[in-house]
């Protein structure tokens, strides 16, 4: 249903974002080429990514924390390869990148209570009492970081909801970790 471009028949407004993706990636990823029907949502997408990457306190290993619980949660078939990728590719813990997969507790107190906060957030829309944010606040982050966890979340439900709508397709780069809800298997 939603056409995938490229850079000759993008709209003009996405051709710059999609040499952004280019030089990025070495290859546009299916998203991208989803979202460049939608310049504004590429934008927004691209800048909250990389405000999340580059701006936050989080290291890179908690900032994937982030993103695999949303995509876990969000059912996303194809984020979750993509991260799966991306971890692999920045040599992450393998444990750590099989138990957010698999949806399983981290092998790490701290990285747990990171995974914690963010299905909270998830699952209760924000609204996670005192209690949460103090079990977070305990485990060694800070005020900053709880607020900062909402940017790559923002990047997430716009790339897991993009997903669900246009039922992308998994690039060829990361079919090799091709992905399904443990609920689904």
């Amino acid at each position: 249903m939603f056409t995938y471009y490229d850079i000759e028949n993008a709209p003009e407004e996405s051709k710059p974002l999609m040499e952004e993706s280019l030089q990025a990636f070495r290859m546009i990823p299916n998203l991208h080429k989803v979202l460049a029907e939608a310049p504004a949502t590429y934008e927004a997408y691209n800048t909250t990514i990389s405000l999340f990457m580059k701006n936050t306190t989080l290291t890179p290993l908690e900032q994937q924390v982030v993103f695999m619980t949303a995509n876990f949660e969000n059912d996303c078939h194809y984020c979750v390869p993509g991260h799966t990728w991306m971890m692999k590719s920045a040599k992450m813990p393998e444990d750590v990148i099989q138990a957010l997969r698999d949806g399983t507790p981290l092998p790490d107190a701290r990285l747990q209570a990171l995974h914690d906060f963010t299905k909270s957030l998830l699952d209760q829309r924000g609204h996670i009492g005192d209690e949460k944010l103090d079990n977070f606040l305990s485990a060694g982050f800070s005020k900053r970081q709880a607020l900062e966890v909402l940017t790559g979340l923002s990047a997430k439900l716009i790339s897991n909801f993009t997903n669900a709508l246009a039922h992308t397709e998994v690039d060829a780069a990361m079919q090799p970790f091709a992905w399904t809800h443990p609920n689904k298997r």
